[in-house]
C-alpha cells in the first residue's frame, strides 16, 4: 500500500489534534475545496461514462456498482435510490459490496482482499455484454473489486473504474477510468473523507447525467416516479399542477392516477389521449416529454418563477391553510420542561455563545436566532424512557432496495 495517495501523510493536518473545533472545521473545509477541483479535472471522463451507460440502458443492459467499505455504500445508496428518483426497476441499476448485506451498516474485516469473492458475487448476477459494470475502489487496489471486474470483462461487460489514484495500473484493463486525485486525506488513510466526497460526485453525475439522456426529466423536473411511491405524491402534484395548469385537486384526480406518472400524465393532459395512447406517444419519442408534445417546459416554469410562483411547501394548501405558526420560543421551552431560562445564557451555556457570536464575524451575515441549537441545550439529559426508539438491529440492502428493521420493546414510562 506504500505510495498510495489515499493513504499518505497530509502535512496540512499534522497538528489537527492540537486545534479547536473551529479551526478543525476551517481546515477540514480548505481541504474539500480540492474536491471540487480535482472532479472538475475529470469533467470530459464522466461525461464519456455517461454515455457508456446510456447506450448500455437502451440496448436493455443494466447498471452494476461494486465497491467495498465507503466505495461499496455509496454504490448501494445510489443503486437505491434511482427508483424512487427516476422510477427505474430494481434491476436496472444494482449494487454489491464486499461482505453482502451486513457489511452495509457493520464493517466487516478482510472480505475486500478476497479477489476471489468478488468474482463469485459478480458471478450470480450473470453479467452480459450489453452490461455496466463500475467498480469502485479510492485507493485503486481493492482486491475484491479487481476480482469482480476481471470476471465482468471476461463476460464482455464494459468497465467503468472510479478510483482517487490516477496512477492505477487498471486504466490499461478497463474501458474507462475516472480518477480524481483528492490527495491525502486529513486524517492518514480515512477514505470516507475527501475520497468518499469525490467518489460520491462522480457517482451523482454518472447515474443522474445519465438518467437525464434516456428521458426521464421533463427540463429539470422528476416525471417518471410511479404514482405508487407514497414519498413522492406531494412533489408529483405539484409538478403536474405547474407544467399543466391543473389544480392541486385536479392534479390528484382519477385520470391522474390512471397515467401511473407523471410523466404519462402531462403528456395526456397536453395531447388528450387516453393511458394507452400516450404510452405509445412516448415510446415514439424516446421517453421523452419534450418530443411527445412538442413542448418545452422551460417557457412555462420561467413564467412561473417570475410571478413568484409559490415554492413547494407554500404550494400544498393543508400547509396554507394551517398558516405562519409562531415557532418555538426556546425561553418557554425551557420553563415547560422545568429547566431555568437562564440555562440558555451564553454565561451558562458556552456552545449557544459561540454560536451566537459568529454573526459578528468577519464575512459572517447576521442569522436568525438559532433556535434548534437552543433547543438541544434546554432539553433534558435523558428523555422519557417510553420515548426512546428501539436500537437499529440490521438493515438488507436487495437490489436497489433497503429494509430496515427495528427491534426491542418500549420501556414503560
Amino acid at each position: 500500500m506504500e505510495g498510495l495517495p489515499t493513504e499518505a501523510i497530509n502535512p496540512s493536518t499534522l497538528a489537527i489534534d492540537k486545534l479547536s473545533a473551529a479551526d478543525i472545521i476551517e481546515l477540514m473545509l480548505a481541504e474539500d475545496r480540492k474536491v471540487l477541483a480535482a472532479v472538475q479535472h475529470e469533467k470530459s471522463r464522466i461525461a464519456l461514462g455517461v454515455d457508456i451507460i446510456v447506450q448500455a440502458i437502451r440496448k436493455g443492459g443494466r447498471v452494476v456498482f461494486v465497491g467495498a467499505g465507503t466505495s461499496g455504500r455509496l454504490g448501494i445508496l445510489e443503486s437505491a435510490e434511482m427508483p424512487t428518483t427516476f422510477g427505474t426497476t430494481p434491476e436496472l441499476v444494482q449494487a454489491i459490496m464486499a461482505g453482502g448485506r451486513n457489511a452495509f451498516l457493520h464493517a466487516k474485516e478482510g472480505v475486500e482482499d478476497k479477489l476471489r469473492g468478488g468474482a463469485r458475487t459478480i458471478t450470480r448476477l450473470k453479467p452480459a455484454k450489453k452490461d455496466v459494470v463500475i467498480g469502485v475502489s479510492a485507493s485503486g487496489m481493492t482486491p475484491f473489486v479487481r476480482g469482480a471486474l476481471t470476471c465482468a470483462r471476461k463476460s464482455g461487460a464494459k468497465i467503468i473504474f472510479v478510483t482517487c489514484d490516477p496512477r492505477t495500473e487498471l486504466q490499461t484493463f478497463v474501458d474507462l477510468t475516472v480518477s480524481p486525485a483528492v490527495g491525502p486525506e486529513v486524517i492518514a488513510g480515512s477514505t470516507r473523507l475527501k475520497a468518499g466526497t469525490a467518489t460520491k460526485l462522480v457517482l451523482n453525475m454518472l447515474t443522474t447525467a445519465s438518467m437525464v439522456r434516456i428521458g426521464r426529466t421533463y427540463g429539470n423536473l422528476m416525471v417518471d416516479v410511479p404514482h405508487r411511491v407514497a414519498q413522492t405524491q406531494g412533489p408529483r402534484r405539484r409538478i403536474l399542477s405547474g407544467v399543466t395548469g391543473l389544480d392541486y385537486d385536479e392534479a390528484t384526480g382519477s385520470s391522474a392516477r390512471r397515467a401511473g406518472t407523471s410523466k404519462a400524465a402531462i403528456v395526456m393532459q397536453k395531447t388528450g389521449p387516453e393511458p394507452v395512447e400516450a404510452a405509445s406517444r412516448l415510446r415514439k419519442s424516446h421517453d421523452s416529454v419534450r418530443e411527445a408534445i412538442g413542448e418545452d417546459v422551460e417557457v412555462r416554469l420561467r413564467e412561473l418563477l417570475k410571478l413568484g410562483h409559490p415554492s413547494p411547501r407554500a404550494a400544498n394548501p393543508r400547509r396554507q391553510a394551517r398558516g405562519n405558526r409562531p415557532r418555538c420560543d426556546p425561553a418557554g421551552a425551557a420553563r415547560s420542561i422545568g429547566r431555568p431560562t437562564a440555562a440558555l445564557e451564553p454565561a451558562l451555556t458556552p456552545g449557544v455563545g459561540l454560536l451566537q457570536s459568529t454573526a459578528s464575524m468577519p464575512g459572517m451575515t447576521s442569522r436568525p436566532p438559532l433556535r434548534r441549537a437552543r433547543r438541544l441545550i434546554s432539553r433534558p439529559a435523558d428523555p422519557p424512557a417510553a420515548l426512546r426508539f428501539p436500537p437499529l438491529r440490521a438493515a438488507a440492502i436487495d437490489g436497489g432496495r433497503e429494509r430496515c428493521a427495528r427491534s426491542g420493546s418500549r420501556e414503560a414510562a
